[in-house]
C-alpha cells in the first residue's frame, strides 16, 4: 500500500532551538497516527508544519490526492494549499473557537465549507448541515443557534461537523479533547473513533494523553527535543516501551 502522506527529514528551527529535527514518517490510508511527547517536544510544531501553518527550514512533505496526483506541499501556492485544506484535509483545533466562526450559526459554520468548494444550492447546504449535526450528535433543532450558545464539548463536535462535511481524506487533530471534562472527553472520543472507522479517515493526532492515543491510534510516534525517539504499533510501544523517555511517559500515567 502506498502512503497517503510522506514526511521526510522535516526540520523547523526557532533561532537555536530545533523544534523539529529531521523528522520522517509515512501515513497510510485509513490509519490514525498518534504523536505524543511532553510540552516543548515539538509535536504541535510538527502538526502545524504539515498543515502549512508555519514554514519549514528543511526536508519535504508529499501528499497523494484522491486523483493520484503527488503534491509537494512546501512548494504549493497559497491558493492551492487553501483549496487542499477546504476539500481533502481538515484541521481540528484544540480550542474549537479557533476553528469556528463564532458570529454565525451552527448551520452556517458547516455550510461555509460547502460554499468554499462551489456548492451554491441553499436547500442542499441546509440538508448537509442538518445531516452532519446529527452525525456529531447535536440536536438538529439547534442549527440556527450561535456556537457561543454551545458547551465546549458541543463546540468541538460542531468543529468536527464543519470539517467532515466536505468528506476530507486526512484530518490533523491538535489535542482535540484538551480542556474538556472526563465525561465529555469520553463521548467525544467514542464519536471520533466511530467516524474514523465508518468514513475510513486518515488522522494525525497530537496529544499528551496516552489514554486518548491507546483508544484511537493505530501507530505511535514519541517525540523528545524535536526528534522521534520511538515509533511503532501503539499497543507495542505502550506495553513494551524501549526508549527510556517512552518508559518515563508510560510510567508517569500509571502513578496515582
Amino acid at each position: 500500500m502506498e502512503p497517503l502522506l510522506n514526511v521526510e527529514k522535516l526540520s523547523k528551527f526557532y533561532r537555536n532551538i530545533k523544534a523539529c529535527d529531521r523528522v520522517s514518517f509515512n501515513l497510510y490510508p485509513a490509519q490514525v497516527l498518534g504523536i505524543v511527547g511532553e510540552s516543548g517536544s515539538g509535536k504541535s510544531t510538527l502538526l502545524n508544519a504539515i498543515g502549512g501553518n508555519i514554514p519549514i527550514e528543511g526536508g519535504n512533505i508529499t501528499y497523494t490526492t484522491s486523483s493520484g496526483e503527488v503534491l509537494t506541499l512546501p512548494k504549493l501556492s497559497e491558493t492551492r494549499r487553501r483549496l487542499l485544506m477546504r476539500n481533502e484535509w481538515g484541521f481540528v483545533q484544540q480550542n474549537p473557537r479557533d476553528g469556528l466562526r463564532m458570529n454565525v450559526t451552527a448551520g452556517a459554520n458547516i455550510g461555509e465549507r460547502l460554499m468554499n468548494i462551489g456548492v451554491k444550492n441553499y436547500g442542499k447546504i441546509r440538508e448537509e448541515a442538518t445531516y452532519w449535526l446529527n452525525q456529531v450528535e447535536i440536536d438538529i433543532n439547534r442549527i440556527d443557534d450561535l456556537p457561543k450558545m454551545f458547551s465546549g464539548g458541543m463546540q468541538q463536535r460542531l468543529q468536527l461537523a464543519r470539517i467532515l462535511v466536505t468528506k476530507p481524506r486526512l484530518i490533523l487533530m491538535d489535542e482535540p479533547t484538551g480542556g474538556l471534562d472526563v465525561s465529555v472527553q469520553a463521548r467525544l472520543l467514542d464519536l471520533i473513533r466511530s467516524l474514523v472507522r465508518t468514513l475510513s479517515l486518515s488522522v494525525i493526532l497530537v496529544t499528551h494523553d496516552l489514554g486518548v492515543i491507546r483508544l484511537l491510534a493505530h501507530r505511535l510516534l514519541v517525540m523528545k527535543n524535536g526528534q522521534i525517539v520511538e515509533s511503532g504499533l501503539t499497543d507495542q510501544v505502550l506495553d513494551d516501551p524501549q526508549h527510556s523517555y517512552t518508559q518515563k511517559l508510560v510510567s508517569s500515567t500509571l502513578i496515582p
